[in-house]
């Protein structure tokens, strides 16, 4: 009996002990995990889950752990297991990401199973109707599929290659290869070397030739997806958070990423400087150019991020400073991952998520932002270019037709490959409305010419003008995926207004009847506000008339054949950017270009006068050393037709 009690009393010890030591190795996978390195918790993880101690916290960040480093197959497995025995202890995003992991090894059914359940579970209204109107999501797909000529790229190697981004005639990208043989530069997210930015025919030296892209923007660390200004003589790139050669780390153990800024001076990358909007406790990374270059987009998990990254834009100030990031929005941006931005020429912006109904993993998907919009259809770009692994950094050249994107499907060469590709389809998400009508007086039913047609959006911002024709006839081309408000206005009328909501894009006959109304007009009043002129821009730094400053012009010099009586002073203003004399000098120049226009088009020279004040009439705060937004510039440089008699 007391051999007995022995034997139990050593069982039990033996057990707490080896339970203790369960607790000890979980624990020091959590603080791996805790701190993103994936690589060493799952190994842990692993290592407690085959020796039979299992619980819903292990399953869930072993599950994360195999599906933020892309094994989607060992993902399923342990996401499985987690729902089958916790199915009511567990969050709705791990419906969401084993339909993910489903859907990756092309179980469609139970995927749509996984993602009912995700619908359901969700307490966000938006998010879960967004998923319930997206049960066709294949047929989308399908429409929009192979659309593309795919080739690999010709300088992958067996390491990672990834992040392709135009620079002058070639590309920059990011790979491990030359790092792959120091295992202490290794990362631990997913135990592979750190990145380094590579260029290829950006210049005659290296011609056919992969070359390290300066000492000064690689270092020992992480840096990878890149964005360069067309001339080639700045760059911004995504680089591990390190300072005085070490890694800086937040309140929770964890290396964020940052983006960085460099130019380019006599073949040295200087001037190397982390953008203001970083931080140490979130990060920054993934940057693109807007085709202005006035935009930098970029992902972040940021202040105000919906999932667990989004897409954000900020403004590039001319002087070079930046304006405050925005969040593009729910329409974009879900409670996943959304990130590797790219806009082409066409205001077209490309993104990967696994947050938007795809193929599995990371896919990519299209919207157009034309107008500062960010509400339009997004559209996933379909196979060939999305595929049940992660596909991303995809970036489009309009007028060629030809881009690049990676992807770590199983055919290629290394861990992750680039791709190039020529598009042969366009992409089919634009709904383009023709909207014709006549303007008409609604007394005598005479025709209307050289009436304003304006298209104002919801947000009450004018994105299109045109004026009527001899024949008092016009039409314009609007996108029918936003409402938007027609209105006509000419001297002399109440100006008509009517609202157009979404539609099918069906053409629409629009024919205004205006009313006639009194404008009184008198001695300093100026004439561009009482014929609701949109305002005169010139080109920066020159004072010759612009194509659609004739356009508003030309309403001037009606009014003065009209009344022939009429004497103006054309008065041009400047912003406060520049030196105050060459404002001045500016100014002047302008008043005068667009007096002598005017003359040119028959107004006799003694009924015009121009004067230039450069930046002394400010019509706002944006003065001297005064930090102000392009938009806000923008106000102050105008011209003003100032009645003399």
């Amino acid at each position: 009996m007391i051999r007995n009690i022995l034997v139990t009393i050593v069982l039990v010890f033996s057990f707490l002990g080896n339970t203790y030591a369960q607790e000890r190795l979980v624990n020091k996978a959590n603080e791996k995990y805790d701190a993103y390195s994936f690589s060493p918790a799952i190994d842990i993880y692993q290592r407690v889950l085959d020796k039979g101690f299992v619980s819903a916290d292990l399953l869930k960040k072993l599950g994360n752990s195999y599906y933020f480093n892309a094994n989607y197959e060992k993902a399923s497995e342990i996401y499985k297991r987690l729902v089958d025995d916790y199915g009511t202890e567990i969050g709705p995003e791990y419906y969401f990401r084993y339909s993910q992991t489903l859907r990756s090894l092309g179980d469609y059914d139970n995927a749509g199973v996984m993602m009912s359940k995700f619908t359901t579970a969700t307490a966000d209204e938006s998010t879960g109707s967004r998923y319930k109107t997206d049960k066709d999501y294949l047929e989308e797909i399908e429409k929009n599929s192979n659309r593309y000529d795919i080739s690999p790229f010709g300088f992958n190697s067996r390491y990672s290659e990834f992040a392709p981004a135009f620079y002058k005639e070639g590309l920059i990208f990011s790979s491990d290869r030359d790092t792959g043989n120091f295992a202490r530069y290794r990362h631990s997210w997913n135990s592979k070397a750190f990145l380094n930015l590579y260029k290829l025919n950006a210049d005659s030296i290296s011609q056919n030739e992969v070359v390290k892209l300066g000492k000064s923007v690689n270092t020992r660390y992480h840096e990878s997806t890149s964005a360069a200004t067309k001339d080639g003589n700045t760059v911004y790139f995504t680089r591990n958070n390190f300072k005085e050669g070490k890694h800086v780390k937040d309140d929770e153990g964890i290396v964020r990423l940052k983006i960085m800024r460099a130019t380019l001076e006599n073949g040295e990358w200087i001037s190397l400087e982390e953008l203001p909007f970083n931080s140490d406790n979130y990060s920054v990374a993934h940057p693109s150019l807007s085709p202005n270059e006035d935009y930098l987009y970029f992902a972040s998990d940021m202040p105000g991020t919906l999932g667990e990254s989004d897409i954000f834009r900020v403004t590039i100030n001319s002087d070079g400073t930046f304006g405050t990031p925005e969040n593009l929005g729910s329409e974009i941006n879900t409670q996943s991952r959304e990130t590797f931005p790219f806009v082409t020429s066409k205001d077209i912006l490309y993104f990967s998520s696994d947050g938007h109904i795809g193929l599995g993993g990371l896919d990519i998907f299209a919207t157009k932002i034309a107008y500062n919009r960010f509400t339009g259809p997004v559209l996933n770009v379909g196979k060939n270019v999305n595929s049940k692994m992660d596909d991303f950094t995809f970036i489009f050249n309009e007028e060629t037709r030809e881009g690049y994107f990676a992807s770590n499907r199983t055919d290629g060469m290394g861990e992750d490959d680039i791709y190039s590709f020529v598009e042969t389809r366009p992409l089919d998400f634009d709904c383009i409305q023709e909207i014709s009508g006549t303007v008409r007086d609604k007394i005598s039913n005479e025709v209307l010419v050289g009436a304003t047609i304006k298209v104002i959006d919801e947000n009450n911002e004018e994105i299109l003008t045109t004026i009527t024709d001899s024949n008092g006839n016009y039409s314009l081309s609007i996108d029918c995926n936003q409402g938007n408000f027609i209105r006509a206005l000419t001297e002399g009328y109440v100006p008509s207004e009517e609202y157009l909501g979404k539609s099918d894009g069906k053409p629409r006959i629009m024919d205004f009847y205006l009313e006639r109304g009194t404008v009184t007009a008198g001695f300093g009043d100026d004439l561009a506000k009482l014929l609701q002129l949109s305002t005169i821009y010139f080109d920066l730094n020159k004072y010759q008339i612009r194509p659609d400053a004739e356009i508003e012009i030309q309403k001037v010099i009606a009014a003065m054949d009209k009344y022939p009586s009429l004497k103006l002073k054309v008065n041009s203003h400047t912003d406060s950017r520049g030196k105050d004399s060459y404002n001045l000098w500016l100014s002047q120049k302008r008043a005068e270009s667009t007096v002598a226009y005017m003359i040119s088009k028959g107004i006799a020279e003694n009924r015009l006068q121009g004067e230039g004040y450069g930046e002394t009439r400010l019509v706002n705060e944006c003065g001297n050393g005064t930090k102000c937004t392009r938009e806000k510039h923008q106000l102050n440089r105008r011209s003003e037709f100032i009645i003399l008699e």
